[in-house]
């Protein structure tokens, strides 16, 4: 049976089909319908864990006592999980251990364009890249059989294009759970330095071998035609290619790491001019060309971006391809959402002419007009070391007017170590955690304060309170955020104390709250046009030429701009 499918779908299926036991993640686009798809199968454990560290060391474990586990995540989650990714790299597996990871070349939802690739190499472990869905799931189960006939963990490497696009996947009986045997053998997985220098030389010896075989893998295969030019690709720019040049010869990579050599030394032997296409770093062409072949690369394609079909015609033969029908779209920019609980948030940190340590979420986009209450943004769980920073670097009496702002998800993922190091390290940072009750940005997962999982089961809701508390923070303050006047005098308070505070801002995201009150209009006759409500940046309160007025079919009916406007001018409707 063919089934229409997602690449992060085809993903889940292909972990159901492989016998996979557990499944771990944390959510992250476009990484974050892979496990989403994988709950929906009762035979597998699936859970949201706290971290992608977390998920990781969870899917090792699994691994140890002898089940299949699969862990995914976005790019940057790699970085969180790289402390337990090289090491098991020596330990090795028992039941077979793969490790999703979505790129996002683009940047469409990341705050960098970090490429993967060097992560396999640099953890001597094998990376495999599909080009579609039926490969995404087929990839998996052979990952798994790598995995365990190599003794090693196996990456899966998607970009965003192949992770959300659609294609058909033919489907599979799954197999069956084979748990292998548990025995105890510390030399294999204990890594103290004795027996990790063992394990180093098994793992140098094992890539060896994987570089070797891989010259007969069925996913890297030479596709003969014009020898003139010849193509390397593999991931989505192997589709892009082969629709600009479907007359040339092609080595699809299916395995990125290690690379085929003896494979690839051949193919380039037999065409005239060879190019390397790959988005992001030239990590395949630098390997290649360090074996002493001549390729082009890098001089005609970026190292930024997506690329296209486009592209690649204009580069090598120097036109593009013809568009029948170009229509300019809309610009579209990021806003948060009518009722949004951060937007007030914001609107009183730039009233009040604060500094804001940002972080990873929704509220990121508090830095844009007419809010602007973010400075700064790094990565997930890091504006509470740097507003700890900004404070030992300047002082104490210029940080009084620094804070620093996290959601409820990205406090549990890496924030509590950043305010353990302010109470340790004598700090006097105001923290702020925006709690709206779910991970908003990447769809609305649940996270250990919800007390829910991802299977929807009813679990202990995680006390925020009582674990700020239980850092040595002793002024805690709960405050609804829409309550701008208590909202903007808790701020004022907190930063001017000598001692460090938290305040967490509580309300659900507008998204999950169905009780909002009708939408909002404005009294005409009240309304000066003074643009006060404007300045809150809610999508639903627009200009024109004779006025302000409430868009309807966005108003939630929030009311927090009856609180900005000073004239009384924005009221119900009655219906």
């Amino acid at each position: 049976m063919k089934k229409l499918m997602l690449g992060n779908q085809a993903v889940a299926r292909g972990a159901y089909e492989a016998g996979v036991a557990v499944a771990t993640a944390y959510p992250g686009t476009p990484s974050t319908e892979i496990t989403e798809f994988i709950a929906k199968y009762d035979e597998i454990y699936a859970e949201w864990s706290p971290n992608e560290k977390v998920a990781l060391e969870v899917a090792i474990g699994a691994s140890i006592a002898g089940g299949r586990a699969i862990v995914s995540m976005k790019h940057v989650g790699l970085n969180v999980a790289a402390d337990p990714l090289f090491t098991a790299s020596y330990a090795g597996v028992n039941g077979g251990l793969v490790i999703v990871v979505a790129d996002d070349p683009g940047m469409h939802s990341s705050q960098n364009e970090q490429d993967s690739r060097l992560y396999a190499r640099s953890a001597h472990v094998p990376m495999l890249e599909p080009s579609d869905s039926q490969e995404a799931k087929d990839y998996i189960k052979l990952a798994f059989e790598l995995s365990e006939t190599y003794d090693t963990p196996v990456i899966v490497r998607l970009t965003t294009r192949v992770a959300h696009s659609q294609s058909m996947v033919e489907l599979a009986k799954p197999e069956s759970k084979a748990f292998k045997e548990y025995v105890k053998n510390p030399k294999k997985y204990v890594m103290m330095p004795a027996m990790a220098k063992a394990r180093h030389i098994a793992v140098e010896q094992r890539m060896e071998k994987l570089a070797k075989d891989s010259c007969q893998f069925e996913i890297n295969k030479v596709e003969e035609g014009d020898p003139s030019i010849g193509v390397i690709a593999s991931g989505i720019v192997y589709q892009y290619a082969k629709e600009v040049l479907p007359e040339a010869s092609f080595l699809k990579l299916g395995m990125v790491h290690p690379l085929p050599k003896d494979l690839i030394l051949d193919f380039a032997s037999k065409v005239d001019k060879l190019y390397v296409l790959e988005e992001l770093e030239p990590v395949i062409e630098e390997q290649i060309e360090s074996w002493g072949v001549q390729v082009i690369g890098k001089e005609l394609f970026s190292v930024q971006g997506e690329y296209s079909s486009n592209m690649i015609e204009r580069a090598i033969k120097g036109n593009s391809v013809i568009i029948k029908e170009k229509k300019e779209l809309p610009n579209r920019p990021p806003v948060l959402c009518p009722g949004c609980p951060h937007r007030a948030v914001f609107y009183n940190l730039k009233k009040l002419k604060l500094t804001a340590m940002g972080d990873i979420g929704c509220y990121t986009l508090g830095a844009l007009s007419p809010l602007e209450g973010i400075d700064a943004c790094i990565c997930m769980g890091a504006s509470i070391g740097m507003a700890h920073g900004f404070e030992k670097a300047r002082g104490k009496d210029f940080s009084k007017k620094v804070v620093g702002v996290i959601g409820d998800s990205t406090f549990i993922h890496s924030g509590i170590g950043g305010l353990i190091d302010i109470v340790y390290n004598k700090g006097v940072s105001t923290i702020l955690i925006l709690d709206n009750s779910i991970t908003a940005m990447t769809g609305h997962q649940d996270n250990p304060a919800t007390g829910r999982t991802i299977k929807g089961e009813v679990v202990p809701a995680l006390d925020l309170v009582a674990l700020v508390k239980a850092t040595g923070i002793h002024n805690v303050r709960v405050i609804d955020p829409f309550n701008l006047k208590e909202s903007e005098l808790a701020l004022k308070e907190e930063i001017e104390r000598d001692e460090p505070s938290v305040i967490i801002f509580k309300r659900p995201c507008a998204l999950l709250d169905k009780s909002q009150a009708s939408p909002l209009k404005v009294n005409e006759e009240k309304c000066t046009s003074c643009g006060l409500c404007l300045r809150l940046g809610c999508p639903a309160i627009q200009k024109k030429d004779d006025g302000i007025f409430i868009n309807d079919a966005l108003c939630n009916g929030c009311k927090l701009c009856t609180q900005v406007c000073r004239f009384n001018a924005l009221e119900g409707v009655d219906y």
